[in-house]
């Protein structure tokens, strides 16, 4: 009946509203409350609200419809996944939270741009609110007159996401603003995609439909097994429209070469978008829509992105999803699915809300639910360890330990939680240890085997993303401790309940006072003399007058079309990549299983986990030698020679040389940084020199086991990571030729949460806290602080490296 098309056509008036909320009994007249107020306290129990984005770590909403599943951070980032699919690219970073599915304003009259949420621009609102339910997910910030509202949540019937993003103008005068979509297009799993992303974005290719105002993207198969994926994203808008819809499948042209999400080209500098699509070398979904409002009017921009089989599947969602009524109709679906799972599941609104927290501190490290530092110090063994346990260590764990039948309840809901958060899409290893002595009868073992019986879960365990039982009295102390280190979470049962763990908060740090400049900035000088005469210049850079080095020049605004890299490495398998801007990688042994620090393997915004800054103590400006991650107006002269790279820049009033070489028989990595006073004032000046640490072959996954200390004869801080099943015997370091400097190994307390590369929060501070130890988000970061007179030149040298014991390093 319903494939008749003149049915379809009417369906929405065929769909009676579910009621919401239905008296069970007759309510006295004293307990009688209005509507108006009974939807309030609803809202109030069922909702989890947030007034800022920046938390101690991220708080987070899952979403899902089965299959296709949304993780949204209190910052609006975070995942699109469909099955075992990622449908846009995101990475775990707990303290920086800048990866997901955006949307960019622009205002047309006055060129201001800020986002929906609070990434990826980072622009501080005027107000700020976070509502997390469970069916949806509402975010509205207010800016300069503008109020924004936006609503996440996915459709019940579709492998579909629905984004609405409403404007309201509260101003006195009419406004114009563009509003911009932009999500990295993956389509494949995100194991493959975080191993070479720009491999991975070969295979994909895009294209746009005009009728429906959608965009179309298709992953080529590259094996007559794997099935055949699409995606389409497309936008809707009820207010008045201007101009024509623009979009763009190229992140290149739309982000820019040295930007980033924070200030892609496409948004700060005003420009069309390119229209382009085919066969682009990194994929994106960017939908452009040009609004007017009226004074204390509204407009709405709605958008959608779904997953198909086919083309035709495609086409059919991108049809469905143009039309303003079927958003309306997909949310109260929605609600309805939720009460309906929610019931199956045997969970409350309540407790709902608490396995939601129980998951932030899966996806993001929470200090506050893992062992204490000095225990995760004590690990020694390798994710191997975990096999003969028949526990991968491939999927997050959460532990709980128990000893007593006492405490059942906090053990049956946990496997509440752990099915609830499955539903999801979150797959979660649930190790659950017997503490209890050594015993004939075994009662509690029994009594934890009927409760996960009684869960219908049975057929899940000793499997992935399922329950495992483990006695303590038959296991050794040293995979006890792995398995602490291993856990996201750790519940010990007897400590209380799973809401008094969650609501437990890590002590906080005390961290340096504020930095306060004491006078203006100095003048600029000139820029210095242009280099010698290139041969085969093609206005970017050309060959020396011997040929032995290839000279880029960076003048104001200038780029190279790509990163023009130099890979530098000896005998000894030691060995790192820079490019032009600074970005760089280090490895030792092997450059895919044991990175010291992360290669972005990203050819637009070319990011680094390697970075010097400068601060001038007097005026408190900040700069890098390097032309990123702080880019001036002054030149920067890059020299990629046979073995080594040089980088010369003056700015400030200050002449800076930074090489970097590889020796031929050490496996280290040396920065020589000369720095020379133009100026005719003594000068007070800090080099902060800040490594972000891997020990892997991907920071998300060794940095919950990365352990710092320091080397108390060189003052050199080491790095191990233990749990790294090739390398975990190998000692990493970092040392300055300063021997007075203050450091952190905490990468949060550098960049503070939500924060940049190019204005560390650390920076703010008078000096490093000495944060160090275990369970951080790992970096090492040195500082030191010296005095450079006129005309006087200095030279520091920074050190990285790796070797196979702690006395050779």
């Amino acid at each position: 009946f319903h494939s008749d098309a003149l049915v379809q056509a009417n369906e929405l008036l065929l769909q009676e509203r579910v009621p919401r909320d239905v008296p069970m009994v007759h309510p006295r007249a004293e307990q009688v409350l209005s509507g108006k107020t009974s939807r309030a306290i609803s809202s109030v129990v069922s909702t989890r609200r947030y007034s800022t984005a920046d938390q101690p770590s991220p708080r987070i909403q899952l979403l899902s419809n089965g299959t296709y599943s949304l993780m949204v951070t209190t910052s609006g980032a975070g995942y699109s996944r469909c099955g075992s699919v990622a449908v846009t690219r995101w990475r775990e970073d707990a303290t920086r939270d800048n990866w997901g599915s955006f949307f960019y304003l622009r205002d047309v009259g006055s060129g201001a741009v800020w986002s929906a949420c609070y990434q990826p621009t980072l622009r501080e609102p005027q107000f700020y609110d976070v509502s997390f339910s469970e069916h949806r997910v509402d975010i509205q910030r207010s800016d300069v007159g503008l109020l924004t509202h936006t609503e996440v949540f996915i459709s019940p019937e579709d492998n579909a996401e629905l984004r609405g993003v409403s404007i309201t103008n509260q101003s006195s005068r009419i406004r114009e603003i563009e509003v911009t979509s932009y999500a990295e297009v993956v389509l494949a799993p995100p194991e493959s995609d975080a191993a070479h992303p720009v491999f991975s974005n070969l295979f994909v290719e895009t294209e746009f439909i005009a009728q429906d105002n959608a965009l179309l993207a298709h992953r080529r198969p590259r094996s007559a097994e794997e099935e055949s994926i699409w995606a389409v994203h497309t936008v809707i808008t009820e207010g008045k429209v201007v101009g024509v819809l623009q979009y763009e499948t190229d992140r290149s042209r739309f982000v820019g070469r040295g930007h980033s999400v924070a200030d892609p080209s496409a948004i700060t500098e005003g420009r069309p978008l390119s229209n382009s699509v085919g066969a682009v070398l990194d994929p994106v979904f960017s939908l452009r829509q040009r609004v007017r409002i009226k004074p204390n009017e509204t407009a709405r921009v709605y958008f959608a992105t779904a997953v198909a089989s086919s083309r035709e599947e495609a086409l059919n969602l991108a049809d469905k999803y143009h039309d303003v009524g079927t958003f309306e109709r997909e949310a109260r679906l929605a609600w309805t699915r939720s009460r309906v799972e929610m019931r199956h599941l045997d969970v409350d609104l309540e407790e709902a809300q608490l396995f939601q927290r129980l998951a932030a501190s899966v996806f993001y490290l929470d200090q506050s639910l893992r062992p204490r530092p000095h225990v995760l110090a004590l690990n020694s063994k390798t994710q191997a360890g975990l096999w003969p346990h028949g526990i991968s260590g491939d999927l997050p764990i959460i532990l709980v330990r128990i000893s007593d039948e006492r405490d059942l309840s906090v053990v049956k809901q946990i496997l509440r939680g752990h099915g609830y958060l499955r539903s999801k899409g979150l797959l979660v290893d649930l190790v659950i240890l017997n503490d209890h002595p050594t015993s004939y009868f075994q009662s509690l073992q029994d009594l934890l085997l009927d409760l996960v019986r009684k869960r219908g879960e049975q057929h899940l365990v000793n499997k992935p993303g399922g329950v495992f039982l483990r006695r303590t009295d038959i296991m050794p102390e040293a995979d006890r401790i792995l398995l602490h280190t291993m856990a996201r979470v750790c519940v010990v049962a007897e400590r209380g309940s799973l809401e008094e763990h969650l609501s437990r908060q890590a002590p906080e740090r005390k961290l340096p006072a504020p930095f306060i400049p004491s006078r203006a900035s100095y003048a600029d000088l000139e820029p210095p003399a242009p280099v010698e005469e290139l041969g085969f210049f093609n206005g970017v850079g050309g060959f020396s007058k011997d040929g032995r080095e290839y000279v880029t020049i960076l003048d104001e605004g200038q780029w190279t079309p790509a990163p023009w890299l130099n890979v530098v490495a000896n005998s000894m398998d030691f060995g790192f990549q820079v490019s032009e801007t600074g970005a760089s990688c280090t490895w030792s042994v092997n450059s895919h299983e044991n990175r010291l620090s992360p290669w972005s393997n990203d050819a637009v915004s070319d990011t680094s986990g390697e970075i010097i800054y400068l601060r001038d103590e007097d005026t408190g400006a900040i700069w890098t030698p390097t032309a990123l991650p702080i880019r001036e107006t002054n030149p920067y002269v890059i020299r990629h020679g046979q073995g080594y790279t040089v980088f010369e820049h003056t700015s400030h009033g200050i002449a800076q040389d930074l090489l970097m070489f590889v020796p031929i028989d050490a496996p280290v990595k040396i920065a020589r940084l000369r720095l020379h006073n133009k100026t005719d004032q003594k000068r007070r000046l800090s080099i902060t020199t800040y490594t972000e640490l891997v020990l892997g072959k991907e920071r998300s996954l060794s940095a919950p086991f990365v352990i710092t200390e320091v080397d108390q004869t060189t003052g050199a801080i080491l790095a191990r990571n233990p749990y790294n099943n090739e390398f975990a015997h190998r000692v990493a370091f970092v040392a300055m030729s300063e021997s007075d400097r203050t450091f952190t190994c905490d990468r949060k307390e550098f960049f503070g949460r939500n924060g940049s590369t190019a204005r560390p929060a650390a920076l703010r501070r008078t000096r490093l806290s000495g944060a160090i130890g275990a369970g951080l988000d790992p970096c090492i970061a040195l500082q030191t602080v010296f005095n450079l007179g006129p005309g006087e030149q200095r030279e520091l040298l920074i050190l990285l490296g790796q070797t196979e014991s702690v006395a050779e390093a």
